[in-house]
């Protein structure tokens, strides 16, 4: 599992800082399960670095990336591989779909995004699908299956 309650951002003046809660406050803050491949990388990954630093992922000196300089080498790695404008919010639409047509409830996508509100989830991650026989077989409950005679 992942513990998401953290985030970093970078202050005028200040530089990095390292805020104990999400960019929604406290009902953010969620615990993840993850897949068995994402827990092997992050295995690999943690016995590749020095026990005494902190981050996964850390920068150069071993401390916390600024997400500026992530967003730009994500920039350079995108662009690289012809895939221009394909942007993070992009990805986390793409797990929502993944998991939508997985027919994971609309509620424990949302949970694995950290929106509050189901709607979040709904109006902006998943979209709109054709309708299925279930319509069709209501209203021919309603009307029974005989075509409407003619006049």
């Amino acid at each position: 599992m992942v513990d998401v309650c953290w985030r970093l951002v970078r202050r005028t003046g200040v530089g990095l800082l390292r805020l104990a809660s999400t960019k929604t406050g406290n009902s953010g803050e969620r615990l993840i399960p993850l897949p068995s491949w994402a827990v092997t990388m992050l295995k690999r990954r943690r016995l590749a670095i020095a026990s005494d630093i902190q981050p996964v992922f850390p920068d150069s000196r071993g401390g916390w990336r600024d997400p500026s300089n992530v967003r730009r080498v994500w920039r350079r790695v995108r662009d690289d591989a012809g895939i221009e404008g394909l942007v993070s919010h992009t990805l986390r639409k793409t797990v929502a779909s993944f998991l939508d047509d997985a027919a994971v409830p609309t509620r424990k996508i949302s949970d694995q995004l950290g929106h509050s509100k189901v709607s979040m989830t709904q109006d902006h991650y998943l979209g709109r699908k054709l309708t299925d026989r279930q319509t069709a077989d209501a209203l021919e409950k309603l009307m029974g299956s005989s075509p409407p005679r003619e006049p």
